[in-house]
């Protein structure tokens, strides 16, 4: 969740050969959603299911998760690849991949495209990944220790550059030359900016100097606009993994990012006025434009009612006029949370919507995993992957240490 600088173009992975606008037929329901919302129901051909799963396919040194994935061997990595191959999604975002482009044919080749422990293979001929701000060195002392390094003084959190990247894959083609990434976009260019303030100084936002304020990024990995062509139309796959609202002090400072992370999307996508603002890697200036499809997906690290999130930060998506709240939901969740008690029993959201099992001292577990659609895009199903504690494929949630994820899938199904 939470490198020398990497000078690196958009690394697109594509592999070669027809694509149909049919979804692959369902696996066996993995029984994680609501009624009539697993996919053993309606995934069918007319529908496109989009995903997002914090895989926590991380690795502690750069090159780990390339040794790990040359061989079919990696137990963690088949439990990645069967969660997948069980929920069969036709576009999903992994977060928690480290950015290295030979991963991504390795993942697929290796993991993807071997049926694990019965499911079926799953093919995606598409994929993209991109540099992350990940343990990319700022050359600041971003954290006030007194010291200038080390991870929490990168641009974004991590050891390496690129540790806790991203990546999506897909069965439908991705417009690589037309994607728009926002690796570099300053946060002190979001107009009414949340900057963090050092509460020990009179002056307001000011935990920041001026000279940091001036290369600071506000994506902690990145944010990514990727169309995808399904049949004659395209859909605006937009992803993201805001850092995590927490490991600071009483400034804030990883909460007001957070905060402004979400929000970034809700002003990509609510008009002219509202993302004029914004500028891409390439310089071209603003958002989508109205009437557009697009599905925004990721790991927000923000709950609607619970965690350390800022108040309202993750509702600048629910509540959005142009977003429409899906509210997928497992069995398996609810159950967890009663098993587990501590910090869930304070909780006032259900937690039927909850999509990671955390700390039961603190905060519990909590929804932070979203896939939200356009409201004009109809949404026809949704499910978190969290199978009930009897149910054989809860080997792979499981509980701490866990086999997989401390995150569980989330998906939706789209018409």
């Amino acid at each position: 969740m939470r490198r020398t600088p990497v000078l690196a173009l958009a690394a697109a992975v594509a592999l070669t050969g027809a694509l149909t606008a049919t979804a692959a037929p369902a696996p066996a329901d993995p029984k994680g959603g609501g009624p009539g919302h697993g996919p053993g129901h309606g995934h069918g051909h007319d529908t496109v299911r989009f995903a997002t799963f914090n895989a926590s396919l991380n690795r502690n040194a750069e090159g780990q998760l390339v040794a790990d994935l040359s061989t079919p061997g990696n137990q963690q990595a088949r439990n990645v690849a069967e969660t997948i191959q069980r929920v069969d999604p036709d576009v999903v975002l992994i977060n928690e991949f480290d950015y290295a482009p030979e991963a991504v044919d390795l993942f697929r080749e290796n993991y993807l495209e071997v049926g694990q422990n019965g499911a079926r293979p799953i093919r995606f001929r598409h994929a993209y990944i991109a540099p992350s701000n990940t343990g990319v060195p700022s050359g600041f002392d971003l954290n006030n220790d007194g010291t200038v390094g080390g991870g929490d003084d990168a641009f974004g959190f991590g050891l390496f550059p690129g540790q806790y990247g991203m990546v999506v894959y897909s069965k439908f083609p991705i417009l690589a030359s037309r994607a728009r990434t926002f690796q570099h976009f300053l946060w002190k260019d979001m107009p009414g900016a949340m900057l963090p303030d050092d509460p020990a100084t009179p002056g307001p936002a000011d935990w920041y100097s001026p000279a940091e304020q001036a290369v600071l990024r506000l994506s902690s990995k990145s944010h990514w606009d990727l169309p995808i062509k399904v049949g004659r139309k395209v859909v605006h796959f937009l992803v993201s993994h805001p850092t995590p609202p927490t490991f600071d002090g009483a400034e804030d400072r990883n909460g007001t990012r957070n905060h402004d992370e979400i929000r970034f999307w809700a002003d990509y996508v609510g008009g002219k006025r509202r993302s004029s603002y914004i500028y891409d890697d390439q310089g071209r200036r603003g958002g989508l434009g109205r009437g557009e499809r697009f599905v925004i997906a990721g790991d927000q690290n923000a709950d609607p009612y619970d965690g350390d999130s800022v108040d309202d930060a993750i509702l600048q998506l629910l509540d959005h006029p142009a977003i429409e709240e899906t509210r997928p939901r497992s069995k398996g969740a609810p159950e967890a949370s009663a098993a587990q008690g501590g910090a869930n029993t304070t909780h006032a959201g259900d937690p039927a919507y909850d999509t990671a099992d955390f700390s039961d001292t603190a905060p519990g577990n909590l929804r932070v995993d979203y896939v939200l659609p356009a409201r004009r895009l109809r949404t026809v199903g949704a499910g978190v992957f969290w199978p009930r504690a009897a149910d054989p494929l809860s080997r792979l949630t499981g509980t701490f240490p866990f086999p997989t994820s401390d995150h569980r899938m989330v998906w939706i199904d789209v018409r």
